[in-house]
């Protein structure tokens, strides 16, 4: 049946038309946005995917800088600690020379004090944006270096970096743990006693920068504590090491007042029962004082080292001393590595993440490109079809004639 009231070919044709116009709509806005999925109304699932890891890639690019900027104040703090390294080096080969007697003592320790200086200059310089990793004020750093993200949310890592001390500050002194003596007129028979060698953490010498040791405590020796003991004009100093017991810091004394000059016959050192008994088996009075001090500074004894009095003790205080700016230096190029291999892989992680989001939501150029060609098509086709469909009851009028 024919109507003139209904015409359903002009629909059907309308219809067709609209819908050809609606797909030719969204595949224009996909060619000029060139994005698929542009808005939460196109595709909320993948939308809302994108947008989650869009804020990602913000976040990481905020941790490339701050791993941008922990790897350039770690090569401030490795540069200082390798100049510092080339500079006691320097030191020792004076020290070396010193230990001739037929040299001008005096000359090389002015050298030795010159370099000193430098030393402490360098220390103090090596300071990137206000932080500086060689001269004690820190202990530890955190360098921003991941976003973790997983079902139950978001969490930030850090990659620790152990600060160095490589200041010359002999620290505070301490109030047992080495303790204070002082005896004046110490005869034969007559032993003074350094109260008890108390160790933070009860055992062997602790690291100064062990999670357990607390640089607040002047009552235990931690690493790095230095111990003097002077026998009438005598004077041993020792540094305490991780891991030292009792035993090992009487041995450490005894050799150090040894090398300069006391004799093992006149003065006797014994550990007894924890503590250091000093006993003069000579007839006349000498004084015998001790002291021990916090020893912060890595190169706490820099001060100190006398060529001129005590050539040989000054070589074995400098050669720990060149080991502790080599760890320094070690550590730190260490871990600006790890940050450095961080710092490569946040960039490669970044770059995959705006790959995922791309294939998610930007738009197929070329199938855009083909889909517009066959809908222009289409869109001709549809409007021819529905003049012809509006044509038809035009046709009625012949059956009226």
């Amino acid at each position: 049946m024919t109507s003139i009231l209904t015409n359903t070919s002009a629909m059907v044709a309308l219809q067709t038309m609209k819908g050809i116009s609606a797909n030719l709509n969204k595949t224009q806005a996909d060619i000029s946005t060139g994005k698929s999925v542009a808005t939460a109304k196109d595709n909320a699932a993948v939308w809302a995917i994108s947008k989650v890891m869009e804020s990602d890639v913000q976040g990481f690019k905020g941790i490339a800088d701050s791993l941008s900027v922990g790897s350039a104040t770690l090569t401030v703090a490795r540069n200082a600690s390798e100049t510092v390294t080339k500079l006691l080096t320097e030191m020792k080969g004076k020290i070396v020379a010193s230990q001739a007697e037929n040299v001008d003592r005096s000359k090389i320790q002015t050298d030795i004090d010159a370099l000193t200086k430098q030393i402490e200059s360098t220390v103090g310089a090596a300071q990137f944006n206000g932080l500086n990793l060689v001269n004690g004020s820190q202990t530890t750093v955190n360098v921003l270096s991941s976003l973790d993200r997983s079902q139950t949310g978001v969490t930030s890592s850090n990659i620790t970096v152990d600060a160095q001390n490589l200041s010359t500050d002999a620290g505070a002194a301490l109030t047992a743990g080495g303790g204070t003596l002082s005896a004046a007129n110490v005869v034969t028979g007559t032993p003074v006693t350094l109260d008890g060698f108390a160790f933070q953490g009860g055992a062997g010498a602790l690291a100064a920068n062990d999670a357990t040791a607390d640089p607040a405590d002047l009552t235990g020796l931690v690493a790095g504590d230095a111990i003097t003991l002077n026998v009438g004009s005598v004077q041993g100093r020792y540094v305490v090491q991780k891991g030292d017991t009792a035993d090992a810091l009487v041995a450490g004394l005894k050799s150090s007042l040894a090398t300069n000059g006391l004799s093992d016959s006149d003065f006797t050192l014994t550990l007894n029962a924890g503590q250091l008994e000093v006993a003069n088996n000579t007839n006349q009075p000498v004084a015998i004082s001790a002291s021990a001090t916090r020893g912060t500074g890595g190169l706490a004894g820099l001060n100190t080292i006398d060529v001129v009095n005590q050539p040989a003790d000054a070589l074995n205080a400098i050669e720990g001393m060149l080991q502790t700016s080599i760890n320094a230096a070690a550590s730190f190029g260490s871990s600006q590595k790890r940050i450095d291999i961080q710092n490569e892989f946040v960039g490669n992680l970044t770059d995959s993440l705006k790959t995922g989001i791309g294939v998610m939501v930007d738009t197929d150029m070329e199938e855009a490109s083909a889909r517009l060609q066959a809908l222009q098509v289409q869109q001709q086709l549809a409007t021819q079809a529905l003049s012809i469909a509006n044509q038809q009851p035009q046709g009625l009028l012949s059956l009226f004639r």
